[in-house]
């Protein structure tokens, strides 16, 4: 094989689209038929903006699309048939996805009002507030979600805002302590947004209860502020300027106590609190479980966005050329030089194993929500697998983008070619939903210990215990339990002088290595906070750097075991040779990634790592005239990928 493009002028591998069409069946994944109804849909209506607008022409042109959505049966699939909706929570999530390809600010403006207020209203709320629902679906009631404070972000736990019952109005008094309890860059609220589910401490007979959510009016039907309420708009950001965020601080809101939704902790009429969880740190966390439909959503729409770039990137880069070789009339296109190979090839294969993984982690969510799987160890499940794909998915459209961007040169920054709007709109999911340290960590301590007797206990003591009891071995969840995963492991060489990267095994059984070693090393770390004297909080704070990594290996190992799990199942042979090479290029890419690490542990000699290097570069040279059929696989609709850059050949 050569380690070099033998042609700049290859012809192209599927004349006839078959093996498109079966890429494309394979990366629809289980909600097939509705990403293919989502494509169908009126591009003038749901497209991409097609120029800068002024923030408020922006805003406007985003909430006349969110009327035109509302329309469209997918907002009421989130919801459950006794409050209106129609229980398909996997296509829901799968439409809110295709989102993703066109403007971001509908993605975000549509993903606060049915996914973060709906939801919030849905799934922590009681039969008092079923009949809210019909209208918060068809879209006649805006709401918001305001939960971030502008001293708390990540830290839910320790809000400022203040829930305090009065038995003798039989009333809640919402009140903002300080600047520090603003409820800071709320969607939805500055411009739309009519009914807040603000997430205060809760405060019954001068007892503090954590954090619960209650329903706060802020606006009435004329848009003017309600008594109490004052809200600021947070002005123009670095991309989303069509969802109107803003600031919201309540001064002695006083809103009836059933506003309060106590699902997991309410207030009875004779003014006594109760809840199904005695603990509060579970309380407070099983709370918060119940919206991880707004995680898995922002890794889909990231991913979307990604994939968005990568097929304007690679249709400039198929067509663009520069610098003819010596003796040549012809100029060489640029994808047949390996260091643009390199840098976009292995993204594309990333973003189909992300693709395949958010199809697993829909289903996954589908199976929750529905009923199907019911224990608290499929919850917890779920919440972790939601929380590292997430991380994964943002961190690849940032770095994606940016490097399509550069891809493409100076092409790359006008507006008409798409990616300077993806680059801008996706800048904060990184951030959003949780910060992805946050959620590394998170994704972390849940490798250390058993879901259901300790993942509730996110405080330093508790993370100590973990590592404690960590011993004779990592406890690992496996996101597979696949029997031919097991065997593809179990038949690869074991010896570092037998490696032979192309093997499937070979390549899991890397990845599974460094992650086990990872999160061993991460519990005899901790377990040093358990001897007399230890300041815990010290030892903890010092293995950060090793939980993220840890956690980031665990979540690489998860995403190339279902890549490898879907080759398999492939049913179309064109295709599965195809996704085979895809797939052994996105496990390759991610240990050589990493190949520092395995030189420093002795699990790759030099020149092992370099053999790996050259295989990586061969596997690119392979897929190259398979670019363009990897990317128009993606099926995103023509109108959403027409450019400047479209004619450069």
């Amino acid at each position: 094989m050569s380690t070099a493009t033998d042609s700049p002028t290859q012809p192209a591998p599927d004349p006839s689209g078959a093996l498109t069409a079966a890429l494309r069946r394979h990366l629809n994944g289980p909600f097939g038929a509705v990403r293919e109804h989502c494509r169908a849909l009126d591009p003038a209506t749901f497209g991409a903006l097609p120029a800068p607008l002024p923030m408020e022409e922006h805003r406007a042109r985003v909430a006349s699309q969110m009327a035109d959505l509302a329309s469209q049966p997918y907002a009421a699939h989130g919801f459950p048939e006794h409050q209106g909706g129609t229980a398909r929570y996997g296509e829901a999530v799968a439409a809110f996805e295709m989102l993703g390809h066109s403007d971001l600010s509908l993605f975000v403006k549509a993903g606060v009002q049915w996914g973060l207020f709906g939801g919030a209203v849905s799934l922590l709320g009681t039969s008092r507030h079923d009949d809210l629902l019909p209208r918060i679906i068809s879209g006649e009631l805006q709401g918001c979600f305001a939960m971030t404070e502008t001293g708390h972000g990540s830290d839910v736990q320790n809000l400022l805002t203040t829930a305090t019952f009065d038995p003798a109005s039989d009333e809640l008094v919402v009140h903002s302590p300080g600047p520090a309890a603003r409820k800071d860059y709320i969607g939805n609220a500055a411009r739309d947004g009519r009914l807040a589910a603000v997430f205060a401490q809760l405060v019954v007979d001068g007892e503090s209860r954590g954090v619960h959510c209650v329903l706060v009016p802020i606006r009435d039907e004329s848009g003017t502020p309600a008594r109490g309420v004052t809200i600021e708009d947070c002005g123009p950001k670095l991309g989303l300027g069509g969802v109107d965020n803003g600031r919201l601080l309540f001064d002695h809101v006083r809103v009836p106590r059933t506003n309060l939704l106590g699902r997991y902790g309410d207030i009875g009429e004779d003014g006594t609190y109760a809840s199904p969880i005695d603990n509060p740190g579970r309380r407070f966390f099983t709370m918060l479980g119940t919206l991880v439909r707004g995680r898995i959503s922002v890794a889909g729409g990231a991913g979307a966005a990604a994939r968005s770039a990568l097929a304007v990137t690679t249709r400039y880069a198929v067509g663009r050329r520069q610098f003819a070789a010596p003796g040549s009339d012809v100029e060489t296109t640029v994808l047949d030089y390996r260091t643009y190979q390199r840098r976009l090839l292995p993204r594309i294969a990333t973003a189909y194993a992300l693709q395949l993984a958010q199809h697993e982690l829909v289903s996954a969510m589908d199976d929750v929500l529905a009923g199907r799987a019911t224990s608290e160890h499929d919850q917890r499940l779920l919440e972790t697998r939601a929380a590292g794909i997430k991380v994964l998915t943002t961190r690849h459209a940032t770095d994606t983008i940016q490097e399509c961007r550069e891809l493409c040169g100076g092409a790359g920054y006008l507006w008409a070619n798409r990616l300077a709007a993806l680059k801008a709109d996706t800048d904060i999911f990184t951030t959003f939903e949780g910060d992805n340290t946050v959620l590394l960590q998170l994704v972390a301590k849940s490798l250390l210990a058993d879901y259901q007797a300790t993942f509730g206990d996110l405080d330093t003591a508790g993370i100590v215990r973990f590592g404690a009891r960590l011993v004779g071995g990592t406890v690992i969840e496996r996101s597979s339990a696949r029997g031919i995963i097991q065997r593809l492991v179990d038949a690869a060489p074991g010896r570092e002088e037998d490696v032979t990267f192309g093997i499937r095994g070979t390549q899991l059984r890397l990845l599974r290595e460094r992650e086990e070693h990872l999160v061993e090393g991460l519990a005899r770390r901790l377990r040093r906070a358990t001897a007399p004297g230890a300041d815990a909080f010290a030892v903890f704070n010092a293995s950060q750097d090793h939980l993220v990594d840890a956690a980031t290996a665990h979540v690489e190992r998860m995403l190339a075991e279902t890549f490898a799990a879907s080759v398999e199942a492939c049913a179309d042979e064109s295709a599965r040779g195809v996704l085979a090479r895809v797939c052994d290029l996105y496990a390759l890419s991610t240990i050589e990634r990493h190949k520092a690490w395995y030189l420093e542990h002795d699990r790759l000699s030099p020149a092992r790592a370099k053999a790996l290097t050259a295989l990586v570069n061969d596997v690119c040279t392979e897929l190259r005239p398979h670019a363009t059929t990897l990317v128009e696989a993606f099926g995103i609709p023509e109108g959403l990928l027409t450019t400047e850059m479209s004619g450069t050949a």
